[in-house]
């Protein structure tokens, strides 16, 4: 597992403390994957509900605050399969 992946997994479990209702993957390209669910996140590459990928500087400018998750979407930085009401959830949570 790669550092960027360690380091997004405990940004992701400070946004998210209790989880996530559902199943999603955020995939950073050329890095991996972390799944966000019911209990709690981690590394891993399993099915979701909602799949959001980015680029590496995307997720952490998300994960820091500088990056606003819709204005990275609307943008094309950030792409979404899937649930689009759990992304913006997620999205949400991450701002």
């Amino acid at each position: 597992m790669s550092e960027v992946i360690d380091k997004a997994v405990e940004a992701l479990r400070a946004k998210l403390p209790d989880g996530f209702s559902s199943t999603a993957k955020f995939v950073i390209e050329d890095e991996g994957s972390i799944i966000a669910d019911e209990n709690g996140v981690r590394a891993g590459d399993d099915d979701a509900e909602v799949v959001l990928t980015a680029d590496r500087e995307t997720f952490e400018g998300m994960l820091n605050g500088e990056v606003n998750p819709t204005a990275a979407f609307m943008s094309g930085k950030l792409s979404v399969d899937g649930s689009m009401g759990l992304a913006m959830q997620l999205g949400a949570a991450l701002a």
